[in-house]
C-alpha cells in the first residue's frame, strides 16, 4: 500500500438486504487508493450483498454508502463512469470472439494482451469457447485496463487452477501499486492473504474480525475453521449467494 489518502469507498454502519430482510447489518468498511482488502467468509455470509451494495447495486437500508468522498446514491452504471469496476464470475460475452469483447469493452487490445499474454492465442476465438481462467483474464483485462479507481471483484478464482490464480492475483496487486484501490471476495485465503493490505472477515452479515494479514496469519486454521468453513444462514435468498 502506497497511499493514505481519502477512502474511495467507504460503508457507514451499513445495512444492506432483499425485501425487508436485511442481510448485511451495521458493516464498517474502506478501501484506500492503492491497497487490496481482502473480504473473507463462509458461503452464505454477506460478502456478495456487501459488493452490491457498495457497486449501488442494492439500496442500503441502514447507513450509508459513501464513493469518492460523497454520500452515493447513483447506480452502478454511473459509478462505473466515474472509475468504479466490478467483476464476477466469468463476465463476458459468449457469443463475441475475444478481441471483440475487448473493443466492446473499450479496450485496447495491446494492452490487455501486455497483461495476459496468454490471450494473444485467442483473439479470434469465441469467448464461450475459451476455459474458465482464460475468461476471468478476459473479464479482469477489460476491467484493469480501463484504468479504473476501484475494482471490487467477487471470487475471481473460483473454480480454477492454482496458477491461474496466481496470474489473478499478481495482476490485482500490480495494479494497486499504481495507485488502484481493491476490495476482493476470495475463496482462496492463503492466496489472498498474500497480496493483501488488510482483512475484514463477515459472519453472518457482521464483520468479526478486521486487521493486516500478518494479524490473522497467526490464528489462521482457527479463523478458517471458526468463520470461513461452516455455512452461514444469513442469506438465504435467489437473489445472490456467496
Amino acid at each position: 500500500m502506497h497511499d493514505t489518502g481519502q477512502p474511495l469507498i467507504e460503508a457507514r454502519a451499513l445495512a444492506v438486504g432483499y425485501g425487508a430482510q436485511p442481510v448485511v447489518h451495521d458493516l464498517d468498511l474502506e478501501v484506500r487508493p492503492g491497497e487490496v482488502v481482502a473480504l473473507l467468509g463462509a458461503n452464505g455470509a454477506g460478502k456478495t450483498t456487501t459488493l452490491r451494495a457498495l457497486s449501488g447495486d442494492l439500496t442500503p437500508m441502514d447507513g450509508e454508502v459513501r464513493w469518492l468522498g460523497e454520500a452515493a446514491r447513483a447506480p452502478l452504471h454511473r459509478r462505473a463512469r466515474q472509475g468504479l469496476a466490478y467483476v464476477g464470475e466469468r463476465t463476458v460475452f459468449t457469443r463475441l470472439h475475444t478481441e471483440d469483447n475487448l473493443r466492446v469493452g473499450r479496450v485496447a487490445t495491446e494492452q490487455a494482451l501486455h497483461l495476459f499474454p496468454e490471450l494473444e492465442k485467442r483473439l479470434k476465438t469465441g469467448a464461450g469457447m475459451l476455459s474458465g481462467g482464460e475468461q476471468q483474464m478476459l473479464s479482469l483485462a477489460r476491467a484493469l485496463c480501463r484504468a479504473p479507481k476501484l475494482l471490487l471483484a467477487d471470487e475471481l478464482s473460483l473454480g480454477l487452477a492454482p496458477l491461474v490464480v496466481d496470474r489473478l492475483l499478481r495482476a490485482v496487486r500490480e495494479a494497486a501499486d499504481r495507485g488502484l484501490g481493491a476490495l476482493l471476495v476470495e475463496q482462496h485465503v492463503r492466496k489472498v492473504l498474500d497480496i493483501a493490505d488488510r482483512v475484514y472477515v463477515l459472519q453472518r452479515g457482521r464483520i468479526t474480525m478486521a486487521g493486516t494479514p500478518k494479524d490473522l496469519r497467526g490464528n489462521l486454521d482457527a479463523i478458517e475453521s471458526s468463520y470461513l468453513a461452516a455455512k452461514a444462514t444469513a442469506e438465504k435468498t435467489t437473489y445472490a449467494t456467496d
